[in-house]
């Protein structure tokens, strides 16, 4: 995928933009949109060439998450020794989504590979982020494999389904943008 360095830009910020919107109850009056966050990280792999991205992404949510705690009245249960975690969840979504960059192509055969890595690094991030806050964070006094196993079956539907809700509407601005570039184009070479 090559993208110039003005769509680039574009998609980043517009990435940073839905994160700040969507990421739990800090500054977003928009409060019934799952966290965009993880969609927003595997998105900036797919679309960024650069690296510059990644570590300004995640800078903007430990930012955020500071400014709600510090200043917004957002609870710091969440902050523990498995807050460090979102470090390796976020850079497997980077990377699920660079993977998937270079196994794509405009066609159908594009969706098993980006179900595959959408799942495969789903399953990841759950268990990074889950596991690691059940089993590190230091809120549970005597966590077990049983118990992450019955949280793991709560909490990965959940996550998957708010990864494909994010990913199919990119999906779909993507095939309208590529629809519209692909006419545009033509219209271009009939009139020369």
């Amino acid at each position: 995928m090559s993208l110039s360095t003005r769509s680039q830009v574009i998609i980043g910020l517009f990435l940073m933009i839905l994160m700040a919107v969507t990421r739990g109850h800090h500054f977003a009056t928009i409060n019934h949109l799952p966290s965009a966050s993880w969609a927003v990280f595997f998105l900036a792999g797919l679309y960024l060439s650069g690296k510059w991205m990644f570590p300004l992404l995640l800078t903007q949510a430990a930012l955020m998450d500071f400014v709600s705690i510090t200043w917004g009245g957002v609870s710091s249960y969440c902050v523990s020794p498995a807050y460090s975690l979102l470090l390796l969840v976020y850079g497997a979504l980077w990377l699920a989504g660079r993977w998937y960059a270079s196994h794509y192509q405009f066609n159908w055969k594009t969706l098993l590979p980006l179900i595959s890595s959408v799942v495969f690094v789903t399953i990841i991030s759950t268990v990074l982020s889950g596991g690691g806050f059940y089993f590190f964070s230091g809120r549970y006094a005597e966590p077990t494999l049983i118990e992450y196993a019955h949280r793991f079956a709560i909490y990965f539907p959940r996550n998957l389904s708010n990864m494909a809700f994010y990913l199919t509407l990119a999906t779909i601005c993507h095939i309208a943008f590529t629809f519209a570039k692909h006419s545009t184009n033509e219209s271009q070479q009939n009139q020369s």
